[in-house]
């Protein structure tokens, strides 16, 4: 398979490492210091193109992208309240599309466990539930891509969480994220339900980058022969 890297950064550099070792080949990547390359001409050199830059450039990324008709996947957080769009353009095009807010095998059963976990709690309004999430200093975005995922899904199954804030607060319609930038970390995420009587917590901590380089490389082996919107539910069969 013959990947695009579309971000060159520590990302990049990981999924470019696994990618090899899986025998694939990189065909282009693209960092601030070279996007003049980014051209028609160049990415369709590849089958697929994988997509971590940031939140001022990911959405016209990936719109050029599936204009030009290179199966993407992007991992970009930040500007997924356009994401609705992005899905909209690709199936009007009839291309393959895939985003997912964390490529992790193991953040992705954590995903799971989490809806699991609200779906018991959401009969108990004595427990309040609060996230944290722990990322390097060089995470631009806050609450993490990830953080607002897990937030989501504990809000649609509590109907009384309408909204989360980036901040304590004792307001009992909102669902805290307490965002910290401590380096090396490459990734906390936890979950606490706390009552008078006993905490209940679950916990996901990242070690390193390979969890995440290494799901996008199954993420793009995953849709480069398929078209349509994809996740990593579908990547895992879950």
């Amino acid at each position: 398979m013959r990947i695009a890297l579309i971000g060159y950064g520590k990302m990049g550099k990981a999924i470019e490492t696994i990618a090899l070792g899986k025998g694939h080949e990189i065909v282009l990547k693209i960092n601030d210091s070279n996007l003049s390359d980014f051209t028609r001409e160049n990415v369709t050199k590849a089958d697929v193109a994988i997509e971590f830059t940031g939140p001022h450039s990911a959405f016209e990324n990936i719109r050029q992208l599936i204009a030009w008709q290179v199966p993407t996947v992007s991992g970009s957080t930040g500007w997924i309240d356009r994401l609705e769009e992005i899905l909209a353009l690709n199936k009007e095009n009839n291309g393959s599309f895939l985003y997912a807010s964390n490529f992790s095998i193991g953040v992705n059963l954590f995903f799971e466990l989490n809806k699991k976990l609200a779906a018991l709690m959401a009969p108990h309004p004595e427990y309040r539930v609060e996230m944290q999430e722990i990322h390097h200093t060089e995470k631009r975005d806050a609450p993490s891509g990830t953080a607002i995922t897990l937030a989501e899904q504990i809000m649609e199954l509590n109907p009384v969480k309408t909204k989360w804030v980036n901040e304590e607060s004792a307001d009992n319609a909102s669902l805290p994220i307490i965002s910290k930038r401590i380096d090396p970390a490459p990734g906390t995420h936890s979950i606490l339900y706390t009552s008078p009587i006993d905490d209940i917590e679950i916990i996901h901590t990242a070690h390193n980058r390979q969890g995440f380089a290494g799901g996008a490389v199954l993420a793009a082996e995953y849709i480069y022969t398929r078209k349509g919107n994809f996740n990593m539910k579908d990547v895992l069969g879950l």
